[in-house]
């Protein structure tokens, strides 16, 4: 717990000089100290259980393509609280200095009157980076060309706020603070209360309201998209949780086409015209045409289309040069020439070196400064480098010196922190705040984006960084304001979009990952049915092989892996039993496949690679998603690391793991029953589990009853399949005793059985019927038509025959047809209805062509 007061430089927040608490803080510490560690342990595992139930994660890039789940994104327990008087102060100087960079970059892509005025020298725009030439005369509809300006603010040791750094190229970060604060609230409600800050909800209402208003003079009803890199970006989560939000679907480049001079997003079967683009790509990569020809993020011809005023995007292209670190020193005189006042938040000491005296002012203090670089780039702590590298670096701003920026970094403010221990620390803390443009001036987001730096980081360390709610407290409390209705509404701004259907909003892009949602979540559960199943006689028969019906214990095992690899390569009937020729013998090998077919996410067919799919392609449409599904992922996963990590499992947990994923798959399959809207992302997805299921029971049906055996291997056997398939109970109603025929009759033709092949294929042509481009005569409406009739034409009672090999050659016969069928039927869906039109490459260059239904990250 917290023993003394910060005895080092930077502020306190929580202690005065005097060593007692401040007022804002002091009803929260007394909720913290009052439980003890035990209780900051409990609230810190709290909030991580909530991370993972609302899939919150970060995913810094490490160049690789190969997927990868995201590490959880941290909260730490302890929320920075700011007084109401100090937020007044703070928030109007970040509404001027808003105004102010509104106004500078208004001039830099108009009149220019700053740089020739020589206000501002040219060499700090044109050599900047985040300068587009081909940007200039571009406007933003409305009085602001700045939409979303991001900053950082610390606090210098007498207690004043002063701007770190500007964020205004695509400030992220506004999705995870809003998330941050529904994680905490309902962590602990009652702190919540009992505090009582300011909700954060109309933020996301004033941010929403901002982007329709930016749409071209003249529209009705406006089209407004998120447009981001891609689902494997850093900030995915940020981006993905911000369309939620406020209401707007989330593309990719490949979702959109500038065609007759408008851009249009792609949905099945149609074109919507899009009205306004909130930009999370950088600007230079958001046309390959008219900016870098080497971008797989843009659009191309966006450019020419914003010449033409028929869309916005905000935060307009070219909003990055307001991040030049050389600007900074200019701002206090940028402010009285412009708004004619002084600035109110100062930004911490700037020197640029393209002015003599401020380039010797670096050289002498270097050792105490940060040096930025004009053309981008990471910050450098020379004081961090050895001698040799820092007299390197002072050799390159000598030679350029009009390319580096020396700021003077005041040491951060100390506040609390929790860590998993259940000790609460003073640790340096940092704070994000946003500021959205309004028709009249700027709206803040009444909290931010704060961090903190756990014991042994190092400057600027992004791992160790812990996220913080950043609580502004009321100036008092009224009745109308109830906290903890506030907690219920933070984080839920789920505004209905009015301006199109939701059919309309169904990219062929997110329909294919909705497809493959659908097939991995039915993968994972008929696996999960199948090791279930197959494991309870594996129990029965392993150590007594030579009891009636221990025959089936090397046909199941052969059968777990002939469905594990369906899909993945060409079935056959001569396969081989490779893991179960002999269960007796080679009893660790069956429990290491057993072990790598539900933990290994690099196996194919394993239950951790099913759910690892459908967990990949539910964040590529978190926005179209039921919140309950992250809630559902994250126990499953949990289950699946539990087994991973304990290499000495008995194979108890093994079956837990196992049943852990049956109940999540069902869970899914319930929440896309009840949650979800019909419209054409739901049936696509249900196409996509309806053939999945139906090829799951092929390779079943053909595993298990393709070839006669003995009596009681084939009673065995079968007693597994019906398990396995879910249709034990109904077919013991129905049925005496042990029958192929009466098994096909119930598990291929009974179109009242949810588990048959002849519902599957209802289903199907149900779904494809409801799509906004069938005809009844489209490819896969004629396959599943096929498939059908194939069924049809069956008599259930033949396929019990068998021929002089034992081989029932009528069941073989039709299983080969209906798997070729299910396959090309799958095939059309993908390369067909849900295709884009072509991969999306770089206009110049040699890179790799890439598509985004292909998922992952381009070479």
């Amino acid at each position: 717990m917290i023993v003394s007061p910060h005895d080092g430089a930077g502020y306190d927040e929580l202690f005065d000089d005097g060593g007692d608490v401040r007022d804002p803080w002091a009803e929260l510490a007394q909720d913290f100290t009052g439980g003890g560690p035990d209780s900051v342990r409990r609230l810190q595992s709290r909030i991580r259980l909530l991370v993972d139930n609302h899939g919150i994660t970060y995913n810094p890039l490490d160049g690789s393509d190969a997927p990868t789940v995201p590490p959880r994104w941290e909260i730490d327990a302890v929320p920075l609280i700011v007084a109401a008087e100090e937020w007044e102060q703070l928030a109007a100087g970040f509404v001027q200095r808003s105004r102010l960079l509104d106004a500078v970059l208004a001039d830099l892509y108009g009149p220019m009157a700053l740089v020739r005025s020589g206000a501002v020298p040219a060499r700090t725009v044109f050599g900047h980076p985040g300068y587009l030439r081909a940007a200039h005369g571009i406007t933003v509809p409305g009085r602001h060309q700045l939409f979303l300006h991001g900053l950082d603010v610390g606090r210098g040791a007498d207690g004043t706020f002063h701007a770190l750094r500007d964020h205004t190229q695509s400030p992220a970060g506004a999705g995870y603070a809003m998330a941050d604060r529904r994680v905490v609230a309902r962590a602990m409600p009652g702190i919540y209360e009992s505090v009582g800050p300011r909700p954060l909800s109309s933020f996301a209402q004033s941010m929403r309201l901002a982007a329709i208003d930016a749409a071209p003079a003249g529209t009705e009803d406006p089209l407004v998209v998120v447009l981001s890199p891609r689902t494997r970006s850093e900030a995915a989560f940020d981006q993905a949780y911000l369309a939620t939000v406020l209401g707007f679907p989330l593309v990719e480049s490949a979702d959109l086409v500038v065609r007759d001079g408008h851009v249009w997003m792609r949905s099945l079967g149609n074109l919507e015209r899009v009205d306004v683009i909130v930009r999370r790509v950088d600007a230079d990569l958001a046309d390959p045409l008219d900016l870098r020809p080497d971008s797989r993020s843009g659009v191309v011809g966006l450019v020419e289309v914003l010449r033409r005023g028929a869309v916005t995007v905000v935060n307009p292209l070219g909003s990055g040069i307001l991040e030049n670190p050389a600007l900074t020193r200019l701002l206090p005189d940028l402010c009285r020439r412009l708004l004619d006042e002084d600035l109110l938040l100062p930004s911490v000491p700037s020197f640029w070196g393209g002015d003599r005296s401020e380039l010797s002012h670096i050289l002498a203090n270097v050792s105490s400064m940060v040096l930025r670089a004009v053309h981008g780039g990471s910050p450098i702590v020379p004081a961090e480098l050895g001698a040799a590298d820092r007299d390197t670096l002072l050799d390159r701003v000598r030679a350029e010196p009009e390319r580096w920026v020396g700021q003077i970094v005041p040491d951060p403010s100390y506040a609390p922190a929790a860590d998993g221990s259940g000790d609460v620390f003073l640790a340096p803390v940092g704070v994000r705040l946003f500021n959205v443009a309004q028709q009249v001036g700027f709206t803040p987001m009444a909290g931010g984006l704060g961090t903190s730096l756990v014991p042994g980081a190092e400057r600027g360390d992004r791992r160790h960084a812990g996220a913080k709610d950043v609580w502004i407290r009321l100036a008092q409390r009224t009745a109308s304001t109830d906290p903890g209705d506030a907690a219920d509404r933070d984080g839920e701004a789920l505004p209905t979009y009015a301006a199109t259907t939701s059919d309309l909003m169904t990219s062929p892009r997110a329909l294919t990952e909705l497809f493959w949602m659908g097939r991995f979540a039915e993968r994972a559960e008929g696996a999960a049915r199948l090791m279930i199943a197959v494991g309870e006689k594996y129990r029965d028969y392993r150590l007594r092989p030579w009891l009636a019906g221990g025959g089936s214990l090397p046909i199941l095992l052969d059968t777990v892996l002939r469905v594990a690899d369906a899909g993945n390569r060409p079935q056959g009937p001569d396969r081989g039993a490779e893991a179960g020729s002999d269960p007796v013998a080679d009893q660790p090998r069956v429990r290491s496949e057993f072990r790598s077919l539900t933990v290994d996410p690099d196996r194919d067919g394993s239950l951790a690679h099913a759910v690892r799919g459908v967990e990949q392609a539910a964040r590529a449409v978190r926005g179209q998603l039921s919140n309950d599904i992250w809630a559902v992922l994250s126990s499953v996963e949990r289950a699946l690391g539990q087994v991973a990590a304990d290499t000495a499992d008995d194979g108890s947990l093994l079956f837990e793991a196992q049943s852990a994923v049956l109940g999540g798959m069902l869970a899914l399959s319930g929440v896309a029953a009840e949650s979800l809207v019909r419209d054409t992302g739901w049936h696509v997805m249900d196409i996509g589990k309806r053939i999945e299921r139906a090829s799951t029971l092929i390779a079943l049906v053909e595993s298990t009853l393709r070839r006669r055996t003995d009596p009681a291997t084939e009673r065995a056997v079968i007693e597994s399949l019906l398990v396995a398939t879910e249709s034990s109970v109904v077919y013991r109603r129905r049925n005496r005793s042990i029958r192929p025929a009466a098994v096909a009759e119930l598990l291929l033709f009974d179109v009242k059985n949810p588990r048959s092949l002849a519902f599957q294929l209802e289903a199907l042509r149900a779904n494809l019927a409801a799509l906004p481009d069938a005809s009844g005569a489209s490819r896969a409406e004629r396959l599943v038509e096929d498939m059908v009739n194939t069924v049809r034409r069956v008599d259930p009672a033949r396929l019990e025959s068998v021929d002089a090999n034992g081989s029932r050659k009528e069941l073989g016969e039709l299983t080969t047809t209906m798997r070729a069928l299910l396959s090309e039927l799958s095939d059309v869906m993908l390369k067909g209805q849900l295709s884009l039109p072509g991969g999306t490459q770089p206009l110049w260059g040699s890179g790799t062509t890439w598509s985004a239904a292909q998922g992952g990250v381009p070479a």
